[in-house]
């Protein structure tokens, strides 16, 4: 098994010409230009709107989750809908809407801050508008781009994704903080108003694609997506393994990590390093992957997974900075290998007019537990300790791995 299928590129000018050949595909140019403006805006976002709501009346970290967990919620309530929805009007149509959606709200949002008059209970409820619209949103990814490139180019398309999104989570935060300290937090939530913009003027620019699926009602398209979801083992098995996966190690990882930079590493700025480190690795990664067609598309996906394992394990090993931090880099890059090609496998294996609501059910799957994940963990710590408790997830993550991999199911899809 090799991750190299493809001739061996030529170096220089060549190479890379044939590892960004997706970009000669004006469509895609103008979808992924319009996605990576979008997903800067959201990685400005959590910055700006935490710093916006501790600033407004009674407003508190209390009141931060409570923005946080209303705009959670509104994705999950939403998704299956827009699965439903992607799948009857076709995804462009959807993801429009849902744009308009997330443009309203965070304009709104950044001119009630402007102008000196937003309150908590307004944040809260633009925090479900924009909720709405990343569910309605959701689903399109995963429809949307197998009509925008050919299917032998769909490994390299996810993986520009991917790299703009591990972009935005590195500049994201980082360009929100600056903003914040020469202007304030209103300023960054109209940036991402703005972004969102752009995201409505590419997709506006994509052919118009009406789906050919025969509707039946609302329950009876859920059923028949719902029936494609669970027909294919090896696709709920993996979707579980990530979905217990965000619950047992990663929400652990993300609540605990910082107290534990905090005690151990040097506070803020290393765990700000550890987390930049983790966006450098899936950028590397992902540049890695672009060019090549793996065979057994699956069963890398699945084995890179193992690398979300390390910065947890480093941690509870109580190992210093530098291997906590390379521990992230790679468990990075994994997370791009891990991301990239178990969506190109369910693009290609997935019926066209069922892409949405597998999508939608994938993603249902896979971060409904996160939130429960993230209330519990510090809890939990406090009775078993932080150490171990990210020790129990690391052992989960070997063992589930090991598992999957043993699975006919899965050693078998993603092959060419």
């Amino acid at each position: 098994m090799t991750l190299r299928t493809r001739p061996p590129a030529a170096s220089g000018p060549r190479a890379t010409t044939h590892r960004l050949r997706t970009l000669r595909y004006s469509r895609f140019r103008r979808f992924l230009i319009g996605q990576s403006t979008s997903l800067l805006g959201t990685g400005m976002n959590t910055i700006g709107t935490t710093f916006a709501v501790l600033q407004m009346p009674g407003g508190g970290a209390g009141t931060v989750g409570v923005v946080m967990a209303a705009r959670i919620l509104a994705v999950l309530a939403v998704l299956l809908l827009g699965g439903v929805f992607t799948d009857r009007l076709g995804a462009r149509a959807v993801m429009l809407t849902a744009d308009l959606l997330r443009f309203t709200a965070q304009g709104a949002l950044a001119v009630l801050l402007l102008t000196h008059g937003a309150r908590v209970w307004e944040a809260v409820v633009l925090a479900v508008v924009l909720g709405v619209g990343e569910g309605g949103f959701s689903p399109g990814l995963t429809a949307l781009v197998p009509g925008l490139v050919p299917a032998d180019d769909l490994a390299d398309a996810n993986s520009l994704l991917q790299i703009a999104q591990a972009v935005a989570s590195v500049a994201g935060p980082g360009l929100a903080g600056l903003l914040i300290t020469v202007s304030d937090a209103g300023t960054v939530v109209a940036v991402d108003a703005v972004t969102y913009g752009v995201s409505i003027l590419a997709l506006a620019g994509l052919p118009l694609s009406q789906s050919a699926t025969p509707r039946q009602g609302l329950v009876a398209d859920l059923g028949r997506g719902w029936r494609e979801f669970t027909s294919r083992t090896w696709l709920w098995v993996t979707t579980l393994h990530i979905g217990l996966f965000n619950c047992v190690l990663w929400a652990p990882f993300l609540v605990l990590g910082p107290a534990l930079a905090q005690q151990r590493l040097g506070g803020a700025s290393a765990w700000g390093l550890v987390l930049a480190l983790y966006g450098i690795g899936s950028i590397g990664s992902g540049l890695a992957l672009l060019g090549r067609n793996p065979n057994r598309a699956l069963v890398w996906s699945v084995a890179a997974s193992l690398g979300w394992a390390l910065p947890a394990a480093a941690l509870a090993a109580r190992l210093p900075l530098g291997w906590v931090a390379a521990a992230a880099l790679l468990a990075g890059a994994g997370a791009a290998v891990c991301n990239t090609l178990v969506t190109t496998v369910v693009q290609r294996e997935m019926p066209a007019e069922v892409r949405g609501r597998v999508s939608a059910f994938d993603s249902l799957g896979a971060f409904a537990l996160g939130p429960l994940g993230l209330a519990l963990a510090g809890p939990v710590s406090d009775v078993v300790g932080a150490d171990r408790l990210l020790g129990l997830g690391v052992v989960w993550q070997l063992t589930a791995v090991g598992v999957i991999l043993a699975l006919p199911s899965v050693r078998r899809h993603g092959t060419r």
